[in-house]
């Protein structure tokens, strides 16, 4: 009976989310012809049910709206979450939000591979595509490393990374947490000594969905993270000030790996 499961607490935490969903067209048939059980644990949770509905009904286009943020909810869960941008979006998120929209296609994600793309046409009931490799191509798991010997201490690469994989300080040495690292690559482009590379997982093995969950969390923690008003005081360090700094650590850097080569 729909009154019983509703008053189970459980069935009402997972309903609760999801409530324009589910109750606005179950629950609510059955409400337009009996009159719910108005206990103290279940009166507002069909109010919020109610107030849905009609939301809906006197909206059509939030009910569009509503469809299509939890159809890209759906395929976000799909993609690999390293949050690369090779789709050409900001995040995986953005790149979900572009194909629940029609705006984009399916077959943008290098790291989501083949197995990626055919997920997407299944979960969409359309027909899989061969991935468009203006975005890249699909390549085996891959971690950045920084040589350290020649590592300035710019923190660029701190701040391109998008699931804070890598830790340093500024002026101080900077060093990869492989366990953490996405593979997006995004930290070698910024590097101004050129001292990241990309290299294979040793051992090989394949990106699991329990790295995406991960990489996930880390990504939204950072977001969270970077939202907060910042606590630290004020630097009194001028632009003229730090590009000097720059290029001193580029000089010393750069006749460190002079000299290295001719030896």
């Amino acid at each position: 009976d729909w009154r019983e499961d509703c008053l189970n607490a459980d069935i009402q935490a997972r309903v609760k989310p999801a409530l324009p969903r589910i109750c606005a067209r179950a629950f609510l048939r059955n409400a337009n012809n009996t009159t719910p059980p108005q206990t103290a644990g279940t009166t507002g949770f069909f109010r919020a049910v109610v107030g849905a509905q009609r939301s809906v009904r006197r909206s059509p286009s939030s009910c569009v709206a509503l469809k299509c943020a939890m159809l890209a909810q759906r395929i976000n869960d799909l993609l690999p979450q390293t949050q690369c941008t090779k789709c050409g979006y900001a995040g995986c998120a953005p790149y979900a939000e572009a194909i629940a929209s029609g705006l984009a296609p399916i077959n943008r994600c290098p790291p989501g591979g083949e197995q990626g793309i055919s997920a997407l046409a299944t979960l969409l009931n359309t027909e899989a595509l061969l991935l468009d490799e203006t975005c890249g191509q699909h390549m085996p798991l891959q971690v950045a490393v920084i040589d350290e010997q020649y590592c300035i201490g710019c923190t660029l690469c701190i701040q391109a990374c998008p699931v804070d994989a890598i830790v340093g300080a500024s002026k101080l040495m900077h060093t990869v947490l492989t366990q953490e690292c996405t593979g997006c690559d995004l930290c070698v482009a910024p590097c101004p000594v050129d001292c990241i590379e990309m290299v294979a997982v040793a051992p090989v093995r394949a990106w699991t969905r329990v790295d995406a969950q991960a990489s996930r969390q880390r990504f939204e923690a950072r977001n969270a993270r970077l939202a907060r008003p910042s606590q630290e005081p004020p630097t009194q360090e001028t632009a003229p000030d730090i590009g000097n700094a720059v290029a001193q650590a580029l000089a010393k850097a750069r006749a460190r790996r002079a000299a290295s080569r001719t030896s």
